[in-house]
């Protein structure tokens, strides 16, 4: 399935009929709070296998995942998933392996916030994004606001940042 920059791959409280490889493109995961906050709480990229709290057994959607640039999607059955988990003794250990990287790719990311100042914060972010973004920059498909979001800072301070990275390009 190929989706283009915009539209949704799934719905936040969706019952989990389906599961998600992610062969090409990037997605971002927000999710609605009772409160009405909306945060920026995920970045999907190619070779996952989402949702991730549904890799062992079905739980309906923690948030909503919206395609930033044309993304290619393999859907799969929750109902064929479960079943080749019980199944193929290869599977549990897909699965591992599945959640051991976005593990890693979580400790990725702490370590980007926890580095530096807010400048290196948002050039670790460009730097990992560049990978996946088909040579989009990231304001033509994330907000401020989100950025801000990724990094640790205010909407102001990406303004700032993204103005004076833009002189060192």
């Amino acid at each position: 399935m190929i989706l283009h920059k915009g539209e949704i791959l799934f719905r936040q409280g969706d019952s989990g009929d389906h599961l998600y490889h992610i062969r090409s493109g990037l997605f971002k995961v927000t999710r609605l709070h009772a409160n009405g906050n909306m945060v920026l709480f995920n970045i999907l990229y190619p070779g996952e296998t989402v949702p991730h709290h549904s890799l062992i057994s079905p739980k309906e959607t923690h948030g909503t995942a919206i395609a930033l640039i044309q993304s290619e999607v393999e859907v799969i059955s929750s109902e064929t998933w479960y079943r080749q988990l019980e199944e193929d003794p290869r599977k549990p250990l897909e699965v591992a392996r599945l959640l051991q990287e976005k593990v890693r790719f979580m400790q990725m990311r702490l370590d980007h916030l926890t580095v530096g100042g807010p400048a290196e914060r948002l050039e670790l972010l460009i730097q990992w994004l560049d990978e996946y973004s088909q040579g989009i920059h990231l304001t033509e498909y994330l907000t401020q606001e989100e950025i801000g979001q990724l990094i640790g800072v205010r909407r102001e301070t990406v303004n700032r940042l993204l103005r004076e990275h833009g002189k060192h390009v």
